[in-house]
């Protein structure tokens, strides 16, 4: 068995662990680079391809210059969702569901505004006119599309949720929010404060 064969095989078990337990993990402080912000903010609303597999852990100083009160990275290409705690002791790294298609994908720097256990769901205007047939107004349960929890941002009608569908995750399925599975999306809300910032790429 080649050494190449092991160092990938490891790395797809680690990855796998990471997906069904969530990664908490510290993670070292590196110095940060102007340029490094400057390109990441440059590629905010550009489509370059990242590559897909890279659902690995980052460090939090390309794309923050701090973290108070914690900082939530979504990269939608990877499908991948970072949270660094604010004294960095805390690091997750979730599996998300991602928006359906490029133009209900909205990217850039946003914040929690607010936090609901058990969150009501009501379409949007433009998810009526898509599927008429939706009900206006879904109570929190188990056919609740937000799931458990949902962490409101500052973009109106964008939040980061959970999902009963688990099939939802690591996919194209969403009209534009993100999606994690419950028990994730439980364990970011007990980190993520009013006020953490959120970066999507």
């Amino acid at each position: 068995m080649s050494k190449e064969f092991d160092r990938n095989f490891t790395r797809r078990r680690a990855i796998g662990v990471a997906m069904a337990f969530g990664a908490t993990l510290a993670t070292p402080a590196l110095a940060q680079t102007e340029a490094s912000t400057v390109e990441i903010e440059s590629d905010l609303n550009s489509n370059t391809r990242r590559n897909i597999s890279s659902f690995r852990s980052l460090h939090w100083q390309p794309y923050f210059n701090d973290t108070r009160k914690g900082a939530i990275l979504v990269d939608t290409t990877s499908r991948a969702l970072h949270y660094w705690s604010e004294d960095q002791s805390v690091y997750l790294l979730f599996p998300t569901s991602v928006p359906l298609t490029e133009d209900l994908t909205r990217r850039g720097r946003t914040e929690v505004v607010k936090k609901v256990v058990g969150p009501e769901w009501r379409p949007t205007p433009a998810m009526r006119a898509r599927n008429p047939e939706w009900p206006d107004y879904v109570a929190p349960g188990p056919d609740n599309p937000l799931g458990t929890h949902a962490l409101y941002l500052s973009w109106q009608y964008y939040r980061i949720h959970g999902t009963h569908d688990t099939r939802k995750i690591g996919r194209r399925s969403s009209n534009g929010c993100i999606g994690l599975y419950n028990e994730q999306i439980a364990q970011l809300f007990g980190y993520a404060k009013i006020g953490t910032q959120v970066l999507l790429i």
